[in-house]
């Protein structure tokens, strides 16, 4: 074995799984550290998703809130980054596995998967109603939306063309108001010039929401103000109703029936299947239980951040899955395993809560910081500038910050191309079955008369 094996068998080897806020931050607060760090994530991109919702609506491009770990890691000479998806923890050998087969053995590991979308056990509505966690769930929505108001312009009945311009967007929190206030804006300002023989501004966009307002995270004074800024922009809100049912042709609100040919899904997340290999028991949603200092019970090598972790604040209450939050729990892991191994006990995570925004259309948002509420223009100013600091690099920052103002004067949106999708392509591979929102025609028309793409 030579010196530099010998050295690196000695220096205390740090997995970390996943590179969103929460695993960047911890990997960056160990910098100069004498560890070993593996960053493992099955993409090869850091992804700022609170702005998915602007590439689903077709203002910006997947690149512009997407950035490649490895750059963002570039200078850091203590981190090795590896694409590659995590499959099972096995925390009794201190080893993480591989789906490709391959394994890391660890001293210290800290996983930060996120989450994912849950359906509140109807997976099988997943199909018909796209959740918005990654760049391909955004294109597959952007791809969604274009293609109905294409098919609307072609398609000769009335019926038909009511159902491809009613959008339902479900569940009624930050990403489901975005969602609602982009697509109402699309349709009634962006693109009614384009098309000829359909009335875009016609266009049903429907946000239903289970508890009794929108944005239940916020103040009631701000939920009332962000559902009066989405009915100015044509909007209906439902609240107080709950999906029962969701297929290719629409949606079942209770007794009432909805015809859609497009159906977003915003109304929950469920932690990734891997802390189901932890071997500790989960909450109702698949998080994990976290100690006051993020680490996992009965294992202090082990620390769980992010959307993943069940952590709470000091009044008891579960900390938002949302980037700042993210953001400090990934750096309060980093900080805690320095104090490890330098011989220093390790501290409580407090979390410091910088308040919660939404925006709603152009120029409209609400935001709660502390005690300050604000709606309206300011409250969006706001929102952008805030969203502009966590783009991580500046390229990024200014193109975006460009696009912005330049929709913000046109009302155009320039990423509006209507590209093949991983899911597309999968549906047609499979004896030649059209995606669910293609193969949506009434019952009574049979299979010769129905229109093919």
């Amino acid at each position: 074995m030579d010196p530099q094996q010998q050295k690196e068998q000695h220096t205390p080897h740090v997995v970390i799984v996943g590179g969103g806020f929460a695993g960047l931050y911890a990997a960056r607060e160990l910098a100069g550290a004498r560890v070993r760090i593996t960053l493992v994530d099955r993409r090869n991109h850091h992804l700022f998703q609170p702005l998915l919702y602007q590439v689903a609506t077709a203002a910006l491009s997947p690149a512009d809130i997407a950035e490649p770990i490895r750059h963002v890691l570039s200078r850091q000479r203590n981190v090795r980054t590896l694409l590659a998806e995590a499959a099972a923890i096995e925390p009794e050998q201190r080893r993480l596995r591989l789906a490709d087969g391959y394994a890391l053995d660890y001293d210290y590991l800290v996983v930060a998967a996120g989450a994912t979308h849950s359906y509140f056990g109807h997976d099988e509505w997943a199909r018909f109603a796209p959740g918005l966690k990654t760049l391909e769930d955004a294109l597959e929505i952007r791809r969604r939306v274009l293609t109905a108001f294409e098919r609307a312009e072609a398609d000769p009945d009335r019926q038909r063309r009511e159902a491809l311009l009613t959008f339902v967007v479900v569940g009624g929190g930050p990403t489901g108001v975005e969602l609602a206030g982009a697509l109402a804006e699309i349709a009634r300002f962006t693109i009614p010039r384009d098309f000829r023989t359909v009335s875009t501004e016609r266009a049903r966009v429907i946000l239903i929401e289970g508890s009794e307002r929108v944005l239940p995270a916020l103040p009631p004074s701000l939920s009332a103000a962000a559902q009066r800024d989405l009915e100015r922009l044509g909007v209906q809100v439902w609240t107080g109703k709950r999906v029962t049912g969701i297929d290719p042709r629409g949606v079942q609100v209770g007794e009432e029936r909805v015809a859609a040919r497009t159906v977003l899904w915003a109304a929950g997340v469920a932690g990734a299947p891997l802390a189901r290999t932890l071997g500790v028991p989960l909450d109702p949603a698949g998080r994990v239980p976290v100690n006051a200092d993020l680490t996992v019970p009965g294992h202090e090598e082990i620390y769980v951040v992010g959307d993943l972790a069940l952590a709470r604040d000091k009044h008891g209450a579960a900390i938002p899955g949302v980037a700042p939050a993210a953001i400090q729990q990934g750096r309060h892991a980093g900080r805690n395993l320095l104090a490890t191994l330098r011989g220093r006990p390790r501290k409580p995570f407090a979390y410091f809560d910088k308040g919660v925004m939404a925006t709603v259309g152009r120029g409209h948002a609400v935001a709660g910081f502390w005690r300050i509420r604000i709606s309206g223009y300011l409250a969006w100013l706001a929102w952008l500038f805030i969203h502009i600091w966590f783009l991580i690099d500046f390229r990024n920052r200014a193109s975006v910050l460009f696009q912005w103002f330049w929709h913000y004067l046109t009302f155009k949106r320039g990423a509006r191309l209507i590209l093949e999708t991983p899911e597309e392509i999968r549906f047609r591979a499979v004896a030649g079955v059209a995606p669910p929102d293609v193969d949506a025609w009434p019952p009574n028309e049979s299979d010769a008369e129905r229109p093919r793409d």
